[in-house]
């Protein structure tokens, strides 16, 4: 995951299986983001306007397969496929970037492409 050319964390995912809930990772896309809060997460993002999903989250998780429903989870490093260390150090990193720009009233969306 980027900011203006500048890598912010890597990311960790379920694989792509058609958009499925709970069992897939979102498709490609520009899609808004806010933060929220919850008793179960903490502070973490919510992606708005996924088509077909809802409650898709940027949260800390370590293990996709085991951790995640669809969600989208910040790793400091990459250790296997959907696995990953250091995912709330990662968050942290993540939400200071984003939080500046929502506590000046600006969007910030999240760009999904494919790996190039």
């Amino acid at each position: 995951m980027s900011y203006r050319g500048k890598e912010i964390c890597k990311t960790i995912e379920l694989p792509w299986n058609d958009n499925q809930p709970q069992i897939s990772c979102i498709p490609e896309g520009k899609y808004p983001v806010v933060v929220r809060e919850t008793k179960e997460q903490g502070l973490h993002l919510w992606i708005n306007a996924v088509p077909g999903r809802s409650q898709i989250l940027i949260h800390p998780a370590n293990y996709a397969v085991k951790e995640l429903r669809g969600c989208i989870a910040p790793v400091s490093f990459l250790v296997g496929e959907g696995k990953g260390i250091f995912s709330r150090k990662a968050m942290d990193k993540l939400l200071d970037t984003v939080l500046k720009h929502l506590l000046q009233s600006k969007f910030v969306n999240l760009l999904i492409k494919t790996k190039t």
